[in-house]
């Protein structure tokens, strides 16, 4: 597999000079299966540039939405395929008692919020909620289960031949409990993240800055780390970084992960802060960065 990041925001994009180096779209991950298949997680404003990326070739697309924050969709009218005939866009996400998907989908992608209606996209787009059991996309095995988020809100495991990818970028696992004290299998996301090639995972908040922000459904970087060490993850990318995080503030909060990833003895260069335009190859049992614009 390969994984580029488009878009590592939270909440609402921050572009700006301040937000240059992390970048300042919100969540969007593009990945590459082994046979070529293509697969978007999340559509937040990054979702624009992978479009734009792709250019006019056909295009066949899964489009995998953790949930239906606006921050996680709102580049669905802004991507460029979307308006092209000759495109198949296919889109996955967690089932509501309140609407189907693409109801729901459809409450922004239509007036007063949209100038374009979903019946009025000239793509072949489908929606499906994602089932209870794996499936499969071209090569790769998918696994969604619910995780602790406000609303409902999934996590992915996407594995492809001996690689895996995990991907959580908006989790509070510790809400209401001493993190430590869980057991493994009361940890919300451990079974998608455990031993996986490389875990994406929230990283919203500094640990100062949780308390004030408890049950808002996102990590303090204490967290995170502690996830990430449980499951095993061979690799993590802290992501979904707050709109008022200032590059110089993220570059301190990863200095920050590295010497707490240290101290739980975790392998040094294992923990990074994610950035747009980042890439990293999946070979067999590794995820190595390969490239970072």
């Amino acid at each position: 597999m390969r994984v580029k990041l488009w878009g590592t925001r939270g909440s609402i994009p921050s572009p700006g000079p301040e937000t240059i180096r992390y970048g300042g779209n919100t969540s969007c991950v593009g990945v590459t299966l082994s046979d070529g298949s293509l697969l978007a997680l999340d559509a937040g404003t990054g979702i624009r540039s992978l479009g734009l990326d792709l250019g006019d070739e056909p295009t066949r697309l899964h489009i995998l939405l953790t949930h239906l924050h606006l921050d996680h969709i709102q580049g669905l009218v802004f991507f460029a395929p979307a308006f092209r005939p000759q495109t198949e866009i296919v889109i996955w996400g967690p089932a509501s008692p309140d609407a189907s998907l693409r109801d729901r989908i459809a409450r922004y992608i239509s007036a007063p919020l949209s100038p374009v209606e979903v019946r009025e996209l000239p793509c072949d787009v489908s929606f499906r909620h994602c089932p209870e059991t794996e499936w499969e996309i071209g090569p790769a095995r998918i696994r969604a289960a619910s995780v602790a988020h406000r609303g409902p809100t999934l996590g992915y495991r996407i594995d492809d031949g001996d690689s895996s990818l995990t991907y959580i970028p908006d989790h509070e696992p510790a809400l209401g409990a001493d993190f430590d004290r869980l057991e493994d299998d009361w940890i919300s996301g451990f079974a998608l993240a455990r031993d996986t090639s490389l875990l994406i995972h929230d990283g919203q908040y500094a640990d100062a800055e949780y308390p004030e922000h408890v049950g808002w459904g996102h990590s303090a970087l204490g967290h995170s780390l502690a996830f990430a060490h449980r499951t095993g993850a061979e690799r993590t990318v802290l992501f979904h970084h707050d709109p008022m995080h200032s590059d110089d503030f993220l570059d301190g909060l990863g200095g920050e992960a590295r010497v707490a990833w240290a101290e739980l003895g975790g392998r040094e260069g294992a923990i990074e802060l994610g950035a747009e335009q980042a890439e990293y190859e999946l070979p067999a049992g590794a995820a190595a960065p390969i490239s970072t614009a």
